[in-house]
């Protein structure tokens, strides 16, 4: 079954982590889904489409810019997101949530104006018939516009505890353009990902905003945070997993350390380096 993999991964163990820190997802995320929202400048009226809508936080965004007259179709492979999406959707505003593949959604053809999403296109098996389908979902004159991570390297959310944990548990060697939240650093391949999808007038700029991982009523308080997050979300719990107690102790003893070189008063704050893309229609 395609993309079978992240199916599982989503509606297991990653999908309740994202549920339960949703919140903090949403605060950390902020200036990547406003760079994202302000490229689609979707419009009173129009029909927008969230791949990877996740807990719905950017569909909201977008049934609120497309009112009056307008709609919100969000969809995710997560059941525990899209039921978190669902509950937090007023009903005042016009959005469908369906439990869903995005690269295999039944989707009306020419039935939309925007396809949007904010880091939920990294993980298609088949990323250019992914994005092809999709396409035949948008109008003609439609536009695309997403934001994704670049590579690992430039994200201090992978790079700080990589590093930290490379003398303490293995590291597997990984492919870069695998499915997953890196699969879009190279540009020339995501350009040319688009252009096999039929997409025209694409453009690809870089986006780089501080994360702010750690919050608290002191900076022990704000590191302590940071390191619960990082427990959580990223490579630290996929790389600390089976590990016995000794082992992750140690681990997370370094990711701490790390983290603490980035502590400041306001809290702990990392890079962050994505991608803020749109393309066209024909």
């Amino acid at each position: 079954m395609t993309n079978a993999l992240q199916i599982d991964d989503w509606n297991g163990a990653t999908g309740a982590r994202w549920v339960d820190n949703q919140e903090r997802l949403d605060r950390i995320l902020a200036p990547y889904g406003e760079a994202a929202l302000e490229a689609a400048a979707a419009r009173p009226g129009e029909a927008a489409l969230d791949i990877g809508c996740g807990a719905g936080g950017t569909a909201l965004a977008l049934a609120a810019s497309v009112q009056p007259g307008g709609r919100v179709v969000g969809v995710d492979i997560s059941e525990p997101l899209i039921a978190r999406a669902r509950a937090r959707a007023a009903a005042a505003l016009l959005i469908d949530f369906r439990l869903e593949d995005a690269s295999r959604a039944s989707l009306p053809a020419a039935s939309f104006d925007l396809l949007f999403s904010r880091f939920g296109v990294m993980f298609f098996d088949a990323p250019a018939a992914a994005f092809g389908h999709m396409r035949a979902a948008l109008k003609p004159g439609g536009r695309l516009a997403f934001i994704c991570w670049r590579t690992a390297a430039e994200n201090d959310w992978a790079r700080l505890p990589i590093a930290a944990l490379r003398s303490i548990v293995p590291i597997p060697e990984s492919d870069p353009a695998a499915p997953g939240p890196y699969a879009f650093g190279d540009r020339t391949r995501l350009e040319g990902i688009l252009a096999d999808a039929g997409f025209t007038d694409i453009a690809v700029r870089p986006f780089d905003a501080p994360l702010i991982y750690g919050i608290g009523s002191s900076r022990e308080a704000a590191l302590d945070d940071a390191l619960d997050y990082m427990q959580q979300i990223g490579p630290v719990p996929r790389l600390l997993a089976d590990q016995p107690e000794d082992v992750r102790a140690r681990g997370l003893a370094a990711v701490r350390e790390a983290l603490a070189g980035r502590l400041t008063d306001a809290g702990v704050i990392i890079d962050g380096a994505a991608w803020v893309v749109t393309g066209r229609n024909p």
